[in-house]
């Protein structure tokens, strides 16, 4: 199950024509099966489209690379051989599964990889009438636990010892692909601009008219309402929410995002947004600050040198880490 929902973020924009050199050029499409938008600052159209047609190349090669559900890709090829053999795989995929479990390891398994082998024996469409079996549940994370991903980084190989046993990127990739279409196109001189993965944004430089831009946090309720605007220039930004998918039983509400160690939903926190200087990290903490909950959440996060967190509780009170500076319009 993907236990990942990327709920995010409004993005305000200034003027977008300021100078005869630079102007606000984006395009909104569907990639990696979501919905993405793509901005940069350039001379003229014609230098925005080619900027934007190299991001978009870059984010469907990271896809190509990924996917758990693509027959092809070196994740389908590392699961399909579960519980039999190491699989070689490319260097800038073992070192993304090297800093997925690292993730793992920092966070005690509240974001874990290996989540692609939970059973889905929780529904959020209105057809649960009770709650799963305590034994259904148990069992339905039998296959998960990232100290069971085997790397030997002589060999370049992954090896994942259960049979049956799965890795998938649904709670980290799209983070993952902004960071590496904004290496690219800072690569190639585009001076400003932001990645949208479907709320997982990236961004760098300026607007166009030298201010930074500026990300506001929807509010879980009615998302056409914003509680807190950010000012962001170099700096990643994502959220993790339970707006829509949820059940409850007994009175306590249980969200879509599972907790991997336990296989029972995260329940008591509304959403977690973590700023970070990469959207790869962001995506991955705003995931398990969100299981973690409101208190041990918020502590791990103020331990954490660089990135800052927003949660949201059950009761819709706002909790901001220590170091955050907040800014309102």
């Amino acid at each position: 199950m993907n236990y990942k929902c990327t709920v995010t973020a409004l993005l305000l924009m200034g003027v977008q024509l300021v100078s005869a050199q630079t102007q606000v050029y984006k395009r909104a499409l569907k990639l990696m099966g979501s919905g993405f938008e793509i901005i940069v600052v350039a001379e003229n159209q014609s230098q925005g489209d080619a900027y934007i047609d190299a991001a978009v190349a870059e984010i469907s090669r990271i896809e190509d690379r990924i996917s758990d559900w693509k027959s092809t890709s070196e994740t389908s090829l590392i699961n399909s051989n579960a519980g039999i053999k190491p699989v070689k795989v490319s260097d800038e995929l073992f070192s993304f599964i090297d800093r997925c479990i690292h993730i793992s390891k920092l966070t005690n398994g509240a974001f874990d990889i290996s989540y692609a082998a939970m059973d889905k024996i929780w529904k959020f469409d209105g057809s649960m009438t009770k709650m799963p079996s305590a034994e259904a549940i148990k069992q339905s994370v039998s296959k998960i636990g990232y100290q069971n991903i085997v790397l030997n980084k002589e060999q370049g190989t992954v090896y994942l010892k259960l049979k049956g046993m799965k890795i998938g990127f649904g709670a980290i990739g799209k983070g993952y692909s902004a960071d590496k279409a904004k290496e690219l196109l800072q690569t190639i001189g585009v001076k400003a601009g932001v990645i949208n993965a479907s709320g997982d944004m990236n961004t760098w430089g300026v607007q166009p008219d030298g201010k930074p831009w500026k990300v506001g946090i929807t509010n879980p309720i009615n998302k056409k309402k914003v509680f807190s605007w950010f000012d962001l220039s170099d700096e990643a930004v994502v959220t993790s929410g339970n707006y829509e998918k949820y059940v409850k039983f007994n009175g306590v509400t249980y969200t879509h995002i599972i907790d991997p160690r336990t296989g029972y939903p995260a329940h008591g926190v509304f959403s977690s947004t973590i700023f970070s200087k990469r959207a790869e990290l962001s995506d991955a903490l705003a995931t398990a600050v969100f299981v973690m909950g409101v208190e041990t959440g918020l502590d791990f996060i103020n331990q954490l040198k660089g990135v800052e967190c927003v949660i949201v509780d059950e009761n819709l009170k706002i909790y901001y880490s220590k170091n955050l500076k907040t800014r309102t319009y």
